[in-house]
This record gives structure tokens, sequence and C-alpha cells, in this order.
């Protein structure tokens, strides 16, 4: 039905291309990001976590330096915390047509509270039958999130991290979407990606 709905309201807004192949390149387009709904997404990885500067793996092990308790404390003053995250998506599409995506729109919870959220711009095509892997650089600032505690919140944060680089408590939410004829198509709703078991 969300799809029906996706693409119905595109013929609607593309009734006024001048020529029959155009339209159909809208439609193709337009199936191909309503086709993101019927994709399965997990999380393969989550790597390179830093915060400040400071590598989360360093923290969680317990090896924090003098030298990052000074740099989270500049950050803390500057009121500025840059936090980067690699994220490896596993996006699977099971149907017989092309799922397609030029930007997503990404949320990071942490025990079901979102921390960031930010705008990824990409060029993915996931082809019939088969699983792409789709990275997402996240960065973005949290000086929110951990101004109030500093490095005690920095230390929970890190912990909440397997060696594996995934954590039962964190969700990564994205809202893909497609640029159609200059304008942004977008999936109707927030899809969790969750790491499979």
């Amino acid at each position: 039905m969300k799809r029906k709905i996706v693409i119905i309201s595109l013929i609607a807004s593309c009734v006024m291309f001048a020529s029959c192949a155009e339209l159909l390149s809208v439609l193709q387009q337009a199936s191909s990001v309503a086709n993101l709904v019927n994709c399965e997404y997990s999380l393969k990885n989550i790597s390179n976590v830093t915060v400040a500067g400071i590598n989360l793996k360093q923290v969680a092990n317990g090896k924090i330096t003098a030298a990052d308790v000074i740099r989270l404390a500049a950050a803390i003053t500057n009121k500025s915390i840059p936090l980067g995250v690699d994220v490896n998506m596993n996006v699977k599409n099971p149907t017989n047509n092309t799922a397609s995506m030029t930007k997503t729109l990404w949320a990071l919870d942490i025990n079901k509270t979102q921390i960031a959220q930010g705008t990824k711009t990409m060029s993915q095509t996931i082809q019939p039958k088969t699983t792409s892997v789709v990275p997402l650089g996240v960065s973005t600032d949290v000086y929110k999130v951990f101004s109030k505690d500093g490095i005690e919140s920095l230390k929970t944060f890190a912990n909440s991290f397997q060696k594996d680089g995934t954590s039962s408590k964190l969700d990564l939410r994205i809202k893909p979407s497609v640029n159609i004829a200059g304008r942004e198509i977008q999936t109707p709703n927030y899809i969790t990606i969750t790491k499979k078991v």
C-alpha cells in the first residue's frame, strides 16, 4: 500500500512532463525508491567510533590517557564534541526490481534515546535478488549528550559497544530517498537497522 501511495503521488506530480520517455524514466525511478520499503536491512558492523578525536576502543579497554581527558575537557569548554562512526549496512533486495537511494536521513539512538541525527548523500543501487553492503559515515556533534557528565558519560557510551562494534543498546534508523527530477522522494517512515544474530 505504501509503495502504491508513493508511485501515485509521483505520477500526479509528473504529469506535466513533456515526453513519454521522461515520464517513463520518472516512473522507473519512482518504482526503485518505492521498492526500498521491500528490502531487508541489518547492521553488519560499526567501526572507527570516535568522540572528540578519542577512539572509543581505547576508552572501553581502560586505556584513556591524560591527553584524552584534556582533549575532551577542551571540547566541552568549546561546546563542540564531534562524533564519528563508520556504519556498514546490509541491504537485501528480495524482489525482481532494483532499489535505489541517493540520500538518507539517519538517526542514532542509545537506549532508545536519540543522541544524533543527520543526512548522508550517497549513490547506491541494490540489484534484484542481491545483498549489498551500504556504507554510512555518521558525523555529528554530541555536545548536549556528553557535556553534563563528561568523561563518565563517554565511558558509558564506549562500554555499550561489543568487540564486533555492535551494541544491543544502539539503534540506527534511516529514511532513504532518491532524487527524481530535482525532487527528493523519501520512504514513508524510518527503517530501524539492527544486528542480525
